[in-house]
């Protein structure tokens, strides 16, 4: 079966535990990256596919492609936060629910 995708780490040892083979290279850092981005995507359409239990497994996949895409930049998830934070701090959240029909 082909995959050509960005795995976890530990998937190839699953697959030759399971008695298969796998068959894998190392990715440079521009493909990394693009990969990463490419992970993002899928990631975030599993979640929007998904409800329940399933959704909170989506979105800790989503959160290690963050932290993942972070370092890749050389960072880390606490600026993420810390970037999240601040957004936060000066235009909010979305606990409130609302729903923006219109302005001038």
């Amino acid at each position: 079966m082909k995959y050509e995708k960005l795995v976890r780490d530990k998937i190839p040892d699953i697959i030759m535990g399971d008695g298969r083979v796998a068959k894998t290279r190392i990715l440079d850092d521009e493909e990394y990256l693009a990969a990463l981005e490419q992970k993002l995507r899928e990631e975030c359409a599993e979640v929007l596919a998904e409800r329940g239990e399933h959704r909170i497994e989506e979105l800790a996949d989503v959160m290690e492609v963050v932290k993942a895409l972070a370092e890749a930049q050389g960072s880390d998830l606490a600026a993420v936060e810390q970037a999240r934070q601040n957004k936060f701090d000066k235009r909010g959240g979305f606990a409130q629910k609302i729903f923006l029909i219109e302005s001038n």
